[in-house]
């Protein structure tokens, strides 16, 4: 049963598991955190994030030493906890797996990928498998729908999935197989994830490629048939050549689709 607690700051704290993580040195780099900000408040968001990193969830304890650094209410800090989904009041596996099954994802499998996950697994939405590797979710649009069905680790993307190679992925990541993204960057533990998130890079942030070749396809397609863009000042339109930005070719991206390897269906 829940009691109270004191953190590292002696502070009482309701609603305790009493196995707090938090220590003098988690609140060291919370205070490093909020002197980025020319308003501290602002660096709550990373600073949850922070939190999640060493316990696991948004704990009581975290809740309590936010709002002390930042000098707000518990209750404010628990409003901005409980609004974004990405912060996570259970504990959470070494790998959060989520699968979109938003509209497009959806009609292309992404609510068969769920379900056959669900099994494979044995766990429910939200749920964290017995071995405490794998927490499986259902999530909203991730902006990625040129790769429809898409699913996340630890929010890496992992594109035009099906329900075979989300099982060989989740069988994977439990054996400790090293996993790689399509888009290049090799999977870490979810706490690692957030602690990246916090704002403590891992030096791995340029890996994979910023494009795909799904997502470059219309700018492609400008490129061949001579479509320009308007000028916003009235002048002749500026040629495509001389718009900033990566090329196609420039993007390595996943040159092989298994569904649609020639782009077709998306470009019609």
């Amino acid at each position: 049963m829940a009691e109270n607690h004191t953190t590292a700051t002696d502070k009482t704290v309701p609603y305790s598991t009493g196995d707090s993580k938090i220590s003098e040195a988690t609140l060291a780099e919370m205070r490093e955190i909020a002197a980025r900000y020319p308003v501290a408040r602002s660096a709550l968001l990373p600073m949850l994030h922070l939190v999640q990193s060493v316990e696991g969830r948004v704990t009581p304890e975290g809740i309590e030493a936010c709002a002390e650094v930042l000098g707000l209410t518990g209750a404010e800090v628990s409003a901005v906890a409980t609004f974004y989904t990405m912060y996570k009041r259970r504990p959470v596996g070494d790998y959060h797996v989520g699968v979109c099954t938003n509209t497009l994802c959806a009609v292309m499998g992404g609510d068969l990928i769920f379900d056959r996950l669900k099994q494979h697994l044995d766990v429910g939405n939200d749920e964290t498998t017995e071995d405490g590797k794998i927490t499986l979710e259902h999530l909203e649009c991730n902006a990625a729908c040129d790769y429809a069905p898409v699913m996340m680790v630890n929010w890496e993307f992992f594109d035009d999935m099906t329900p075979e190679s989300a099982t060989q992925l989740v069988d994977d990541l439990r054996e400790g197989n090293e996993v790689k993204s399509p888009r290049g960057a090799t999977i870490c533990t979810w706490r690692e994830a957030e602690r990246v998130l916090a704002g403590f890079p891992d030096g791995r942030a340029d890996e994979g490629p910023t494009g795909g070749k799904a997502t470059l396809a219309g700018l492609r397609l400008a490129r061949e048939r001579n479509w320009t863009a308007p000028n916003g000042n009235g002048g002749a339109p500026a040629p495509l050549d001389a718009v900033p930005g990566p090329r196609p070719e420039d993007q390595p991206g996943r040159e092989s689709q298994a569904v649609h390897s020639d782009d077709t269906r998306k470009e019609g």
